[in-house]
């Protein structure tokens, strides 16, 4: 492959996720391509596309392209390889005020932690900061994703 990765793309996808949307990179042209789940089911079970809107008729022609050429997609990395939550619990060890560190640290504990953080990390003001880090670990993430798979990007 002679494109490069755009990071921003991926990071666009990474950010988007739901287990409806699947993203995939196409490897040969560099770019993120996404296809909802039910139309590579319905792919998969080989159902036409003539009754189709032309939105829908664009999916599942993608949704065929990936079926018959697998080997031409990468999966991008999902949320069980993001984790945010870890990135949540090692941005509290980056605040240096004691007590703001602690303060987050109770925040994320327990159900409802994602929540609690966003509102706690508002009220204390550092809510650039939480996003600052957040944006490098997820281009960490992608840098690894592409070194990995041998592609090469561009940040």
């Amino acid at each position: 492959m002679n494109t490069k990765v755009k990071i921003d793309e991926i990071l666009v996808a990474m950010d988007m996720q739901s287990y409806d949307n699947i993203n995939l990179l196409h490897i040969n042209t560099g770019n993120v391509v996404h296809v909802l789940r039910e139309f590579l089911t319905m792919a998969e079970d080989g159902e036409s596309i003539d009754d189709l809107y032309d939105w829908q008729q664009e999916q599942m022609e993608l949704a065929y392209d990936i079926i018959e050429n697998d080997d031409n997609y990468l999966d991008l990395p999902t949320e069980f390889e993001i984790h945010e939550y870890s990135m949540m619990e090692d941005f509290c060890f980056t605040i240096e005020n004691p007590a703001f560190q602690n303060k987050l640290l109770h925040t994320i504990r327990g159900k409802g932690a994602f929540r609690r953080f966003k509102d706690k990390i508002n009220e204390l003001d550092i809510e650039q900061d939480w996003y600052a880090y957040r944006d490098e670990c997820y281009k960490q993430i992608a840098r690894e994703f592409c070194e990995k798979n041998n592609l090469e990007y561009e940040d």
